[in-house]
């Protein structure tokens, strides 16, 4: 059995606080959307199940010979021998007598919109077990990337750790590059020619004044530094709002003539 105090770089008598902030350290430094390497991202993750829980901990410290603790795959549980296959769905799962090894993790994917993106905090999802459904609590991780995989120690069923395959629903107001965010909007054509103050609603629906100079190209883009998602390093994108052109549904005939004027002086 591996030392866990060693995976976490911490003493034995090492606080709360200093296991989670530890954790923290390793977790990034490791984590494989950094480019860090899987299984010693894992082996932190499951050590920090233990150790970041006082019962836990407390059990991996003074060890009965009836615990187990599951430190990833190829793991074993005398009081769980079932082989888990979960899915939202709710799946049959299979049940072999005498079986001791079962499969160490419970994976599912999730649809999630962009304003959960955004914004995270927690879910109730469903798990389907061999003993019915399973519901459990799980925190959506700001800016995640559709597609992506997370892991959550130890909280599928029998004590799984539980992994999710995040996908996003496409949203037809917004794109996404990364942590940007991109919108249009739209003003009117006078807008264009002399200039307004305008207010842009970001993705959560907060409101931002932007200025308009006058004589603005239709089709410019306009960057709101910072506006767009944050990802759970704390790094945030911009939002790119593209101006888009609404004409007038009539335009008064004395106005026009004066267009034309202006246009005979000043021809393209």
């Amino acid at each position: 059995m591996s030392d866990l105090y060693k995976t976490l770089g911490v003493q034995k008598n090492a606080t709360q606080d200093e296991i989670k902030k530890a954790y923290r350290k390793l977790a990034s430094l490791t984590h494989p959307d950094k480019g860090g390497d899987t299984k010693k991202f894992q082996d932190i993750q499951s050590a920090y199940a233990i150790l970041g829980d006082e019962q836990k901990r407390a059990e991996y410290d003074n060890p009965t010979k009836n615990v187990e603790f599951n430190f990833g795959p190829g793991a074993f549980d005398l009081n769980n021998i079932f082989n888990m296959f979960g899915s939202a769905a709710g799946r049959h799962h299979a049940s072999y007598p005498g079986q001791q090894h079962r499969q160490p993790q419970t994976r599912m994917s999730l649809w999630i919109t962009l304003q959960d993106v955004a914004k995270g905090g927690k879910r109730t999802v469903s798990l389907g077990t061999q003993h019915g459904t399973s519901n459990i609590e799980i925190e959506i991780p700001l800016g995640i990337a559709n597609g992506e995989n997370v892991q959550y120690s130890a909280i599928g069923p029998g004590g799984t750790d539980l992994i999710i395959n995040f996908r996003i629903h496409d949203n037809p107001k917004w794109k996404r590059n990364g942590l940007t965010l991109i919108s249009e909007h739209t003003i009117s054509i006078w807008d264009y020619i002399i200039g307004c103050n305008t207010k842009v609603t970001d993705i959560l629906g907060t409101q931002y004044d932007v200025n308009i100079p006058p004589l603005t190209t239709p089709g410019s883009v306009m960057r709101l530094k910072d506006k767009g998602l944050c990802n759970r390093q704390g790094k945030t994108g911009d939002l790119l709002v593209k101006l888009q052109v609404k004409m007038p549904d009539s335009i008064d005939e004395e106005l026009l003539t004066m267009i034309k004027k202006i246009q005979i002086k000043n021809p393209s």
